[in-house]
């Protein structure tokens, strides 16, 4: 016989990581704004921990599905990365990050770039296979970005199926023996 479990839920708080970090000379681009690609690390290393939090076990970054760049940010200012999951699936989740600038001299705060991405918890030998829980918007904010995640979700797979259609008609020869 076996023992059904019902699926856990947790809040969307209970995912939500915020890191903040300075932009120094060294983060800039060639336009004086903070690298994208350097945003990008940062946005996977903060939805990373909310992934983890959310599914207690080992996760990897599937994809990045968006990254929409709003405004630029700026030396001197801040970046703030907030992150949570909002939405999963059976072993996948998907972390919205919000992504807001300051100018440390004004206080002045804004948007400067929004993000989802797909985490999946995997299985280990210890946890056998994995079933993430459910999640619960409470906010406004979360319902918001939550009741898209089912939309969003339905264009991933359409994406992933045209990615690896895509993947094996591409040739795996060194560009120098072409």
């Amino acid at each position: 016989m076996t023992e059904s479990k019902e699926r856990k839920i947790k809040r969307c708080i209970e995912s939500r990581v915020v890191q903040t970090h300075r932009v120094l000379p060294s983060d800039l681009n060639h336009h004086q704004t903070l690298f994208g690609g350097n945003l990008m690390s940062l946005i996977d290393n903060t939805a990373s921990i909310s992934a983890a939090r959310h599914s207690r076990g080992v996760t990897v970054t599937a994809s990045m599905d968006s990254l929409d760049f709003l405004h630029p940010i700026y030396s001197n200012h801040s970046v703030c990365i907030e992150s949570y999951v909002s939405g999963v699936g059976k072993s996948s989740m998907e972390v919205f990050c919000k992504i807001m600038g300051e100018d440390l001299m004004t206080g002045k705060r804004y948007l400067a770039a929004t993000s989802f991405s797909t985490f999946v918890s995997t299985k280990t030998k210890e946890q056998g296979d994995v079933i993430v829980p459910l999640v619960e918007p409470t906010t406004e904010e979360e319902r918001l970005v939550c009741e898209g995640y089912q939309k969003r979700r339905e264009k991933r797979i359409i994406n992933r199926e045209f990615n690896e259609r895509f993947a094996n008609a591409i040739s795996y020869a060194a560009p120098w023996e072409a």
